[in-house]
């Protein structure tokens, strides 16, 4: 059986745009002469809607954009796609909606199969707008007996559940449509459960990203026995057409954490960017690792001709910070520019006074007269403030309120200090792109004269993440929430990052 595998992504309601990418997906699918088309889940209203869900004109919205697809794609053969229907039931304070995939066929919705696991932990609250759907029985097509599931229905602790009801109806292949993000390691989850089906078994994956959260791709097929066949690429869109009975033997895409994770982060940055309609990023560039590794992942991203850096050095600016800072940029080719902090900091000391002559205060308002400098920026010049923050200064504290904590996007929010370092230097592998006294200088803020930041971050960033992965906090965390709550978006690589999947309160004893 010829299966098109349609990698693709969508972008939550623009469901004239995920209508059209479908359509042009069945239709490169179909010229491969695929028996079946499959595409992701929540192909049609977008990955992450979440509350839009509450909006009764935005579920009749996606209805009428199912059945348009279904009638543009009337002629492609059967066709798998994800979208979501009104359940039926009534749900007091509930909209009562079914996460579903359908099955498209000579312009008409022939079955709906609903989620049966609802996903309810870390980033998801899908109990919030679904209820699960009831058992499914296998669809015939093209001669197969097809179980039909989606993501959480595999992926979830208790998963077997649909996949055996499914082989013991005597489904012969099993598809799952899936809107599943990266976190390190998830690749080899999906295929250890895709394998323990016993059949041979498909999972169409998104590939795009929605805010905080990356969906990677990876899509797969197991053959009956549990061997992966095919593998499609991580974090790129791709349309394939493959014989589910005679793919060869494959072996997982384990590659190197920094690869994956670039690749993920590139992903995330190139959707906030297009999906918010921007047409450049601005960057603080200090001649420090983290702004010089975000300089990086936004010139790979989106291409050096929409990024700029603004060096802003004040009097206790090390001079080697700032041309590092020029060498980079002239290496990556953005655009780059200095403004002097003295004149400005100089005024806030004189009507500020006693306020600020020492201690944080002192330092503080260094960092959000930068701020300033970069919003002005921004306001005339417009595009997107990327906050250059790593996991370990946040999840200390460790920054300026309004200043350096600021910025829309935070593509490192999810690193710790020591996996900023390791990145920087797997960026640095074929060459030297960051410069030498950004890689090798001590950590610092260059707030005061002679500072350094005061953490040995090899022994103390392992153990904050253990805390964050354990749900737990210490006295510097729970001193420091209010911070992280006035963080912009955090891209998420980790199995627990900051963001909705760690909802702490600000005041707690």
């Amino acid at each position: 059986m010829r299966i098109g595998l349609a990698q693709i992504g969508s972008i939550t309601g623009d469901l004239e745009g995920n209508v059209d990418r479908c359509v042009v997906a069945a239709q490169t699918a179909a010229a491969g002469n695929a028996e079946l088309i499959v595409l992701p889940a929540m192909a049609v209203p977008g990955l992450m809607p979440r509350d839009i869900l509450l909006d009764p004109s935005f579920i009749e919205a996606v209805g009428k954009a199912t059945a348009d697809l279904a009638r543009r794609t009337r002629n492609l053969g059967p066709i798998i796609v994800g979208t979501i229907v009104p359940s039926g039931r009534v749900v007091p304070g509930h909209p009562g909606l079914l996460r579903v995939a359908v099955v498209l066929d000579k312009g008409e919705v022939t079955a709906v199969v609903g989620q049966q696991n609802l996903a309810s932990k870390d980033v998801f609250f899908d109990t919030r707008w679904f209820v699960p759907g009831g058992a499914s029985e296998p669809l015939d097509i093209a001669g197969r007996k097809v179980g039909v599931m989606l993501d959480n229905d595999l992926l979830a602790d208790n998963a077997e559940t649909p996949a055996a009801h499914l082989v013991g109806r005597s489904a012969d292949l099993l598809i799952c449509l899936a809107a599943s993000p990266y976190r390190r390691g998830v690749n080899s989850l999906r295929v250890d459960r895709a394998s323990a089906t016993g059949i041979p078994t498909l999972f169409v994956n998104a590939c795009a990203a929605a805010d905080e959260l990356i969906f990677d791709g990876g899509s797969f097929i197991c053959r009956r026995g549990g061997a992966l066949s095919v593998q499609l690429a991580h974090c790129r869109e791709e349309i394939r057409v493959i014989d589910c009975d005679r793919g060869v033997g494959g072996a997982i895409q384990d590659r190197v954490w920094e690869d994956e994770v670039w690749e993920a982060l590139k992903l995330g940055v190139r959707a906030f960017v297009d999906g918010n309609n921007l047409d450049r990023v601005v960057l603080g560039l200090s001649g420090g690792i983290d702004s010089a590794l975000a300089a990086v992942l936004a010139c790979e991203s989106l291409g050096a001709d929409k990024i700029t850096a603004i060096a802003i050095p004040s009097r206790f600016t090390d001079e080697h910070s700032t041309t590092s800072a020029r060498q980079l940029a002239e290496t990556l080719g953005m655009s780059f520019e200095v403004i002097e902090l003295g004149s400005l900091h100089r005024a806030a000391e004189s009507v500020l006074g006693a306020l600020v002559e020492e201690g944080a205060g002192a330092e503080n308002v260094q960092a959000r007269l930068r701020m300033l400098i970069m919003t002005a920026w921004v306001n005339k010049n417009g595009g997107l403030l990327l906050n250059t923050s790593n996991k370990t200064e946040l999840s200390l504290g460790y920054g300026t309120l309004h200043g350096d904590l600021a910025g829309s996007l935070s593509p490192l929010g999810d690193l710790t200090k020591p996996e900023v370092y390791q990145l920087a230097r797997w960026v640095n592998r074929t060459g030297d792109v960051i410069p030498s006294f950004i890689l090798d200088r001590p950590p610092t803020a260059e707030l005061k004269e002679n500072q350094v930041d005061p953490f040995d971050y090899e022994r103390l960033a392992p153990a904050l993440e253990a805390l964050v992965q354990g749900n737990q906090s210490n006295e510097a965390m729970r001193r420091s929430e209010h911070k992280r709550q006035h963080h912009g978006v955090i891209l998420k690589v980790s199995a627990k990052a900051f963001g909705s999947g760690r909802i702490i309160p600000i005041t707690r004893r």
